[in-house]
């Protein structure tokens, strides 16, 4: 039998652009629009027996704008009213820069409903924020958003909590975005009773680290598009040190957890294997 012959350099460097540019297409091309429906069981404790089974739909990071297709984001509305849950949790980055298509969030969040209620915060990109250093091109965008989103039916959370279910049993808060620099956990998490079980939604993951001793079963998060790029053999590069510890998933904390959502929408076109997500969370007894 004659032996195979290894692959010449040429072959391998073929092979690799090959691969390479086979990704970049289809990370341009499919996966910024090939949602996924995530259901995931959630373990809290002291959950009351009326509330076993709640099914909470989390979307978070629409960021509207010219550059995502409208049918695209109105099939995610389609796909989680199909889930059926008792609430929606919407967590932030509804535009993606400046006022123009604030009425459009507001359209899609309008179709929403869920017997529970619609719970939103808002993201960076709603306070016109960048990044860490706080720096806002638009001051009052934050103030449009929130307006048009209670308009269009859903309850802004703006570090404030309220009481729903069967006898007001769950606590749903909402903490400004970290970056906005008018995050108040404490406000959001100390007027409620500490054995109330507690969903929080928090459009920055990072913003559990400043919680402290509160209570915070659930916490529903967005922010990092799960890094947008997954690169094989390279990872989340687009992520730094810190945000890779809160990257995408369910993670433990606080003897609670952390649900970050990849997110529906995104700032540029590029997704690899971080597909986008409609989250549905079940609570049940731990």
């Amino acid at each position: 039998m004659t032996p195979t012959a290894a692959p010449t350099l040429k072959a391998r460097v073929a092979g690799f652009l090959g691969r390479t540019w086979a990704r970049v297409g289809y990370a341009y091309h499919v996966e910024p629009t090939w949602l996924e429906v995530n259901r995931v069981s959630i373990p809290v404790r002291g959950l009351p027996p009326q509330l076993a089974g709640l099914r909470i739909a989390h979307l978070t990071d629409f960021h509207c704008g010219g550059h995502i297709p409208t049918g695209y984001l109105e099939d995610a509305v389609g796909r989680t009213l199909a889930e059926r849950p008792d609430v929606i949790a919407l967590t932030g980055d509804f535009v993606h820069r400046g006022y123009a298509h604030v009425g459009a969030a507001a359209r899609l969040v309008r179709r929403l409903s869920a017997p529970l209620g619609v719970f939103a915060v808002l993201g960076n990109h709603d306070f016109s924020v960048r990044n860490a250093l706080g720096f806002r091109r638009h001051r009052g965008l934050h103030r449009a958003v929130a307006d048009a989103l209670t308009a269009a039916g859903a309850t802004v959370l703006r570090n404030r909590s309220v009481r729903v279910g069967p006898g007001g049993g769950l606590v749903v808060a909402g903490v400004d975005d970290l970056w906005s620099r008018e995050a108040d956990p404490a406000a959001a998490l100390a007027g409620e009773c500490p054995d109330a079980p507690r969903v929080v939604l928090a459009h920055n993951p990072r913003a559990v680290e400043d919680f402290g001793d509160h209570r915070a079963d659930l916490v529903l998060s967005g922010h990092t598009h799960g890094g947008q790029v997954n690169w094989p053999g390279v990872g989340r590069v687009l992520l730094g040190r810190k945000a890779k510890r809160w990257a995408a998933g369910l993670y433990p904390h606080n003897g609670g957890h952390v649900y970050v959502n990849k997110g529906v929408g995104f700032g540029w076109r590029f997704r690899f294997a971080t597909r986008p997500e409609v989250a549905v969370l079940t609570l049940n007894p731990a």
